[in-house]
């Protein structure tokens, strides 16, 4: 079972992921299969064949978001202690070799690599958690390889209520 936890802009987003696939995407593909179904033949009209599986998987998305989204806890505010490493951290590390990277530890349901967002089921979130500036952390990848970080600096991006 994925962390239950979100930050306000990653529940947010899927929201309105919800949102737009059942009151836009949804009735705009229904259409399409319908316009697509009234040309004849079915069994060989791709666009009725490509349009039922995009059904399919709007639905399949709308019916995971529905079930996920109650279960999501939205953490909107700080730490109890803000000098320690949590969820929802901006966290600026720095390896063995010099190179300084930024990370935030976000839920699952919202990592997102590009951003340099990183899952609090990581080795590295896990590893980070609790933890202050200038400590060390030792982390061991799924290829069994260690790597080391110092902790630089970190900060928390959630509104706080």
């Amino acid at each position: 079972m994925r962390a239950p936890y979100i930050t306000p802009e990653g529940y947010k987003r899927l929201s309105d992921e919800l949102d737009f696939l059942f009151r836009v995407r949804r009735p705009e593909v229904t259409r399409a299969v319908s316009e697509a179904a009234a040309m004849g033949d079915r069994s060989e009209n791709a666009e009725y064949i490509y349009g039922k599986k995009m059904l399919r998987e709007i639905d399949r998305r709308i019916r995971f978001l529905q079930k996920r989204l109650p279960d999501l806890k939205v953490i909107d505010r700080l730490p109890d202690d803000p000098t320690k490493i949590y969820f929802g951290a901006s966290v600026e590390l720095e390896n063995d070799e010099g190179e300084i990277i930024n990370i935030r530890i976000v839920g699952s349901d919202e990592f997102d690599p590009a951003q340099h967002w990183i899952s609090i089921e990581s080795p590295l979130a896990r590893a980070l958690i609790g933890k202050k500036v200038d400590e060390d952390v030792n982390i061991l990848l799924p290829d069994n390889r260690r790597v080391n970080y110092y902790i630089l600096n970190f900060r928390y991006d959630l509104s706080v209520t």
